[in-house]
């Protein structure tokens, strides 16, 4: 069978050269014998070509305008609301293809290269180059060279035909006619512009670079129209055998350069294809601002995608995020991530999965991965507390040490900075954000009603039942998603009214009401109070931005994630800084990590145009507040209605404010020690209440009494019991049960 002179699988072996033989009687003779067969070969098709006049092709070629249509990019693109390319998605393995380049926008010293290579009368031909046909068949007849002859539209012909593809073995003679017949027809329908069009943009130059668009990017980085006549020479020397050596590629290329009188050292050329060829080609996304999102939403089916982000302020969201991961590498930050929500439709215009710059695993996608809240539950956990009527704004909160028994031992709260404030408002408990007070509100709450609430708000990762997290659940014991903890925080911006978030644009979701508009407003109040920050964090720190905003930051337990999130009247902005490998942070606190990212967003998101402060919603009203002495200075507080003082806010403890067992808890089960005496043995009963002595009652038989300021203790027996708590009336306020394993006898209390 035919020879293959071209390594491309798109090109065709020398028309004659394949197929003499079987025309030859005597394949050893003198080339004057092979000359005279071929010139009856060639003879036989013109007068075959004279008599088929315009006999068309079997199958009738496509439109340009079908094939221009039809053309896929081997990479999705996501743009912004715009239509601007953000970043692209890599679709297809086999090949590398980007977008189609028109002609115009193809550099003419390429198309002068490629023709001048692969078709000298492109221009003047209908077709098929009968010249080129007859004086390849010449050369090879007299053994000179292994000359194709297949024109550009033969060529193009043959890639939209599968059927005229060329097979391992070659294609025979009537293919080859066929072949011709296909490219006749296509130059009837389509002009020369199309077709070279079309050539340069389906045909293979190097490895997986198919296309012009690809390979100008891939071998040397630049648009096609900026192509030079030596990088035109390199690429038109590689259609014919796309895989050569560079040396080979950079010989040819250099005899087209001399054919297309361009100026220039053969050396210095084949310095170029060193270069352009040496390394593996590999174009790079002209956009790469989006990739995570990109990789959410481009697939197979959904190609070019339309996304809901802002080309602006992803780029002002990326560049932040690096240029303050810069200055937190020393303290051992490597990632972050940020998004930014529009607070009315709750589409999402920024994006911004990992640095591309400073994170060793920039592939992990920081918006959804689950990460432990820390301190940004808090306003949360105040606005139930504050619909529920449990809490004012005023309330005073105890902020000293606090144990709370549970069934796995004691929790034991501390602050972030592990001192005491004693008794502090709720305003400033929540803008100091202080654990101790956040704590005591959820024991207020109860862990079940601010777990269903944190689902209501779309938390996605919570675990189905709430005493996994206890009442450490105030504190973030839970792990969330950056994404979902902006759109809780745009349900405060919206007064309580909550939506799912769109990545692509279309208008507004339906929302519903979650959170008490009164208690979305007062915990928004308090989160924007810089004076209710100063406790912990002074007045001079990064989230006071220039115009009016709202934000918390939070820290997780062993400085793994750092948080802060916060809205203004038009954005939602959430940012996380960490590690993705669980690596502990060295001295950064929301403060000095994540704060001052969401600062600076904030601050250019508003740099036109300044954020105003909600106006208050029906149901609170604004009245003076004035506390004990030396407790917190006057002032005016927000209230829903009927929950507002009528006088001076004096301090009274928890153990005046509350009557119930803290030790033992419901459901403690408690494991007897055989090597410690009996007498040694015993479980320690403790209560807080209002003043007053107490009545004890086990398993309905009262115990001895017990006033405020000693301890009970119990000695055990096997077995279940029901521990009871009475007030001096003998009403009983509380009862918690709770069992003992092992030996022994209960005594008594003593």
């Amino acid at each position: 069978m035919g020879k293959i002179v071209h390594s491309h699988g798109l090109f065709i072996e020398n028309f004659y050269h394949g197929n003499l033989n079987r025309f030859s009687p005597c394949p050893p003779c003198s080339p004057w014998l092979r000359f005279f067969s071929t010139r009856k070969i060639i003879s036989s098709f013109i007068v075959v070509l004279t008599l088929s006049g315009s006999v068309q092709a079997a199958n009738a070629p496509p439109a340009f305008s079908q094939v221009q249509a039809a053309h896929r990019p081997s990479d999705g693109v996501l743009r912004d609301r715009h239509g601007e390319p953000l970043a692209t998605v890599r679709l297809d393995t086999n090949a590398r293809r980007l977008p189609w380049v028109p002609l115009s926008d193809i550099s003419p010293a390429l198309i002068e290269a490629v023709t001048a290579a692969e078709d000298k009368r492109f221009f003047a031909h209908s077709g098929v180059d009968w010249v080129g046909v007859a004086g390849a068949a010449w050369d090879n007849a007299l053994g000179r060279s292994e000359r194709g002859a297949s024109s550009i539209s033969m060529q193009v012909a043959a890639l939209l035909d599968a059927g005229l593809a060329r097979q391992p073995g070659g294609r025979s003679m009537g293919q080859k006619w066929t072949q011709m017949q296909a490219a006749r027809a296509l130059e009837q329908q389509w002009s020369k512009q199309q077709i070279l069009e079309t050539y340069l943009n389906r045909i293979t130059y190097r490895g997986e670079l198919q296309g012009i668009g690809a390979a100008s990017w891939g071998l040397f980085d630049k648009h096609p129209s900026g192509l030079d006549r030596s990088e035109a020479s390199l690429l038109a020397a590689l259609i014919r055998a796309p895989g050569a050596p560079i040396k080979q590629v950079a010989l040819r290329a250099c005899a087209i350069a001399r054919a297309i009188q361009a100026a220039g050292d053969c050396d210095k050329l084949t310095h170029h294809a060193k270069i352009a060829l040496g390394a593996k080609p590999n174009p790079q996304p002209v956009n790469a601002l989006a990739p995570h999102l990109a990789r959410r939403l481009v697939t197979t089916e959904t190609r070019d995608v339309m996304s809901s982000l802002d080309a602006h302020t992803q780029r002002l969201a990326v560049e932040s995020l690096d240029h303050h991961l810069a200055s937190l590498v020393a303290s051992g930050v490597q990632d972050g991530a940020v998004v930014v929500l529009d607070n009315v439709s709750g589409e999402v215009l920024a994006y911004v999965g990992a640095s591309e710059r400073f994170s060793i695993s920039p592939q992990v996608d920081g918006v959804v991965a689950p990460r432990q809240a820390g301190s940004t539950l808090k306003p949360l956990l105040y606005s139930l507390a504050l619909e529920k009527r449990l809490l004012t704004a005023a309330t005073l909160l105890d902020d000293t040490p606090y144990n709370l028994a549970t069934t796995n031992g004691l929790y034991v709260p501390q602050n972030y900075e592990r001192d005491y404030k004693g008794p502090v408002s709720v305003r400033t408990a929540l803008g100091a954000s202080l654990n101790i007070p956040a704590v005591r509100t959820i024991v207020l709450t109860g862990v079940p009603a601010f777990h269903e609430r944190m689902k209501q708000l779309g938390f996605s990762t919570l675990v189905d039942d709430p005493e996994h997290y206890g009442f450490s659940l105030a504190l973030g014991a839970s792990d969330v998603k950056l994404l979902d903890l902006a759109n809780a925080y745009r349900a405060l911006a919206n007064q309580g009214r909550m939506s799912d978030i769109r990545l692509t644009p279309g208008g507004t979701q339906p929302a519903r009401a979650v959170i008490d508009p009164a208690a979305a407003f007062i915990v928004t109040d308090i989160m924007s109070d810089r004076g209710a920050r100063y406790v912990t964090f002074g007045f001079d720190n990064p989230l006071a931005t220039r115009s009016w905003s709202a934000v918390k930051t939070g820290t997780s337990k062993d400085m793994r994630d750092n948080w802060a999130v916060g809205f203004s009247d038009r954005y939602t902005v959430g940012v996380w800084v960490g590690n993705f490998a669980g690596n502990p942070m060295h001295d950064v606190s929301g403060v000095t990590g994540a704060a001052p990212i969401w600062a600076d967003i904030m601050n250019q998101l508003h740099a036109e145009q300044s954020s105003q402060a909600p106006h208050p919603p029906k149901g609170v009203v604004r009245r003076p507040v004035r506390f004990q002495e030396g407790i917190e200075i006057a002032r005016q507080d927000w209230f829903i209605p009927g929950t507002e003082p009528d006088k001076i806010i004096a301090w009274r403890s928890p153990a005046q404010t509350a009557m119930r067992i803290t030790y033992p808890t419901d459901g403690t089960i408690i494991a007897l020690d055989p090597a410690i005496p009996d007498a040694h043995q015993g479980i320690p009963l403790r209560a807080e209440g209002a003043p007053g002595s107490y009545n004890w009652q086990l398993d309905g038989k009262p115990l001895e009494r017990w006033s405020r300021g000693n301890t009970a203790w119990l000695s055990p027996a096997p077995g279940r019991h029901q521990l009871a708590l009475m007030d001096e009336s003998g009403k009983i306020v509380d009862q918690i049960r709770f069992e003992v394993r092992g030996y022994g006898e209960l005594v008594s209390v003593r």
